[in-house]
This record gives structure tokens, sequence and C-alpha cells, in this order.
């Protein structure tokens, strides 16, 4: 009884989403509450660059479908990072914080703050989104060279996007 009590305090407070606890460092701030939550299935974009004299996979841009409860498409999550729900409402955001959380195996878990909307509708009011859950979407660890520079190569991943609204 206890255990179901600490769960639903956990709820209600917003600490626990998707079925998972939001560790504390990317938790949506005090007072934001979940509107929406979505499984995303895609890619994410890595090109081959030059940094600092040597050759790396630098991310380009997440290129995935939102998916409801449901299985249904709701939306699409793209370069920007943009992301725009059906009914056409969108929002650009920017990364605040990130956690590694199997940082062998997949891309971080990350707190991103919307810093433009467009279009009225479900994400009109969105502020912040968590993504968690993630898995794979990592960098390629071998391939760039001299003989690939410019290169492009997509990784298959799959997370969850939490939104949140005031």
């Amino acid at each position: 009884m206890l255990k179901k009590t600490i769960i639903l305090s956990m709820l209600l407070q917003g600490a626990v989403q998707a079925g998972v606890l939001i560790p504390e460092q990317i938790k949506a701030p005090v007072g934001y509450k979940p509107v929406l939550t979505v499984h995303a299935k895609g890619e994410q974009i890595y090109q081959c660059t030059v940094k600092q004299g040597e050759y790396v996979w630098e991310t380009q841009a997440p290129d995935a479908r939102l998916f409801d409860d449901q299985g249904k498409l709701v939306g699409n999550h793209s370069a920007g990072p943009v992301w725009e729900y059906k009914e056409g409402s969108r929002v650009v955001g920017r990364v605040l914080k990130k956690v590694e959380i199997q940082p062998e195996s997949s891309i971080s878990w990350l707190l991103v703050e919307v810093v433009s909307h467009q279009g009225d509708g479900l994400f009109s009011n969105v502020d912040f989104i968590n993504r968690i859950n993630t898995h794979g979407g990592l960098a390629p660890i071998s391939g760039c060279n001299a003989n690939h520079l410019g290169g492009e190569k997509r990784v298959a991943y799959t997370a969850d996007y939490i939104f949140y609204a005031n």
C-alpha cells in the first residue's frame, strides 16, 4: 500500500512519465504539467566533418515520426529541432540539459526549452520537452575519414517525448 501511495504521489508531481522516473537534472520546472507524450521512431542524421584536425560524425538533425499511445501518427520531429503536431502547431527548441542513461547504446535523455511557437493548437502553450526512453541513435563509430568527408549516415533511434505547459 505504501509503495502505491509513493508512486501515485510521484505521478501527481509529474516525476514519473511514460512509465519511467525522470532524472532530477532534466525535470521540467516546477509548475509545468505534461500535456502530451508521444513515441518517436526515426533516424538521427550525422555528417562526416573535421573538427580540430580529426574526422568526426557530427549530429545534423533528427528525422522521426511521432505516434500516440494507440500507434497513430500524430506528428513529426525534424531539424531545428522542430516538433510539429498533426493540426499544424509546431515548436522549435534548444537543449538545456542532458543525461547519459546508456551512453554505450543510446543517445542522451534531454530537457529542451521551447524557443519559438507557430500555429494554434496543442503545442501553442508548450514550453518544455523531455526526450526519454532512448534506444539507438548514436553516431557511427567508423567510416568517417578523408574519403567520406561531407558524407551522411542515418542511424535508427526511438524515444519518448513529453511536452509540458504551464
